[in-house]
């Protein structure tokens, strides 16, 4: 946002002049208007940020200049001037869409600190509409998985290239850095997305129930089978399934998950007639299995069978410069969803986040987003863990030119001679940087 155009109608000149002097004296530049009408027609022509006006005026009132200057800009902050008989008026009309009220007589100071507040909020509703603007523009993978940092370039790359195969995929990440998502992104972008995706925890369903949950029962099979049950990968035939936490599987569901991953085959429980499954198994893990079957505790031939192709996510503390871009995305959903107004996040405090560590990863933003939402501090013992990777300038200097450079990028479609325009520095200097980042020009194209 350039200059504030503010707009100050007031029928008295000397109150007029005295405001207008009071906001010039600020760097708050101002029209003036005696009334309402000519004020309307400069907005309806020029536009504005904020309309400062009294209530009484000569001809068309406060009143009627707000409702016709909302229908003309929905979002215009609308700040009335009352004098006192007229605050319950004013207080109704804030019910009708203005943002503020003053009432007679005010110290310049309370009224330059309104307006400053009505031209940040006007600042954040143009942010956000910004904001919105990109992320509908953002189509296909990159809309379903954010983030332009070398890190997670890569991972949607290796999507593209094995969702549609069918191959199974073994997801390696740390708590919270967002496998299901990447598993869900699998499934949308393969031949299989018309067909169910069914996600498995397999350290939540307890150790009596392993085989039955995965593989169903025919009615009597055991104590309490009343009738036939579908088990959940006979339920995901023609589409994928998901198997989160497979470290936790127990060893005697894993010797069947094994026969059902090589021949695509299941029995019910109490059953001798083999069901043909086409399906496709995406599993997810947080630890090593390769450590695990060198130490008995997971099955070896299991372990192998299920990493055909594995996809490494990486934690967020690697890829900082995705950090702003999920935040944003992270505090509009937020908003929507709890039905507050989205926050303007400082600079100040938007560094602290890229400095902090992130143990809990994209899961742990997230909640930090839903407590700025409701006004609450964003990071819980942030000094928490600090040391265990204390994070430089060096770093914070290459994570910020990182997030500068993807966004140059992604603005100019991947091209680097306008976004080396827009960054200010020499074409060869740029490449030089995306060489140096492990940045591809073909993901922003």
């Amino acid at each position: 946002m350039g200059a504030p155009r503010i707009l100050l109608v007031e029928d008295d000149d000397s109150v007029r002049l005295g405001v207008e002097q009071a906001l010039e004296l600020a760097d708050l530049p101002v029209r003036g208007f005696a009334a309402a009408e000519p004020a309307l027609d400069a907005l309806k022509r020029d536009g504005a940020d904020v309309l400062v006006t009294d209530v009484r005026l000569p001809g068309m009132d406060g009143l009627a200049l707000l409702k016709a200057a909302l229908a003309v800009d929905a979002g215009l902050p609308v700040i009335l001037m009352t004098g006192h008989g007229d605050i319950a008026m004013a207080v109704g009309a804030m019910r009708d869409g203005a943002y503020d009220f003053i009432e007679k007589p005010f110290a310049s100071d309370r009224l330059v600190t309104t307006v400053n507040r009505a031209l940040e909020r006007r600042r954040l509703v143009a942010e956000v509409g910004a904001l919105r603007q990109a992320l509908v523009q953002q189509d296909g993978l990159d809309a379903a998985l954010l983030g332009r940092s070398p890190g997670m370039m890569a991972v949607k790359k290796l999507i593209r290239q094995v969702a549609d195969t069918g191959a199974d995929v073994l997801i390696l990440g740390e708590t919270g850095s967002g496998k299901e998502m990447v598993a869900h992104a699998l499934h949308q972008f393969s031949k299989r997305a018309a067909k169910p995706f069914v996600a498995i925890n397999c350290g939540a369903i307890p150790d009596s129930m392993v085989e039955s949950e995965l593989f169903g029962h025919e009615a009597g099979a055991f104590t309490g089978a009343a009738k036939t049950r579908i088990g959940k990968l006979e339920f995901a035939d023609g589409g994928t399934v998901f198997l989160d936490e497979i470290e936790s599987m127990p060893m005697a569901a894993q010797v069947k998950l094994l026969r059902v991953l090589q021949d695509r085959r299941v029995e019910r429980l109490g059953s001798n007639r083999s069901i043909h499954l086409n399906i496709r198994f995406v599993a997810a893990t947080k630890e090593d299995l390769g450590a695990l079957s060198k130490q008995g505790k997971f099955r070896e031939d299991l372990y192998f069978r299920l990493n055909v192709v594995p996809l490494s996510i990486p934690p967020l503390r690697q890829r900082r410069e995705d950090i702003p871009m999920l935040l944003d995305h992270f505090l509009l959903a937020a908003a929507d969803r709890l039905g507050t107004s989205p926050v303007v996040v400082p600079a100040a405090e938007r560094q602290a986040l890229l400095s902090h560590t992130w143990p809990g990863n994209v899961r742990e933003l997230r909640n930090v987003a839903d407590r700025m939402a409701l006004g609450l501090p964003a990071l819980l013992n942030a000094g928490a863990g600090a040391g265990a990777e204390a994070v430089g300038l060096a770093a914070q200097v290459e994570a910020f030119e990182r997030q500068l450079i993807t966004a140059a990028l992604t603005e100019q479609k991947g091209d680097v001679a306008a976004a080396a325009d827009i960054l200010a520095v020499p074409k060869k200097t740029l490449y030089d940087k995306l060489k140096r980042f492990g940045i591809e020009i073909e993901g922003f194209r």
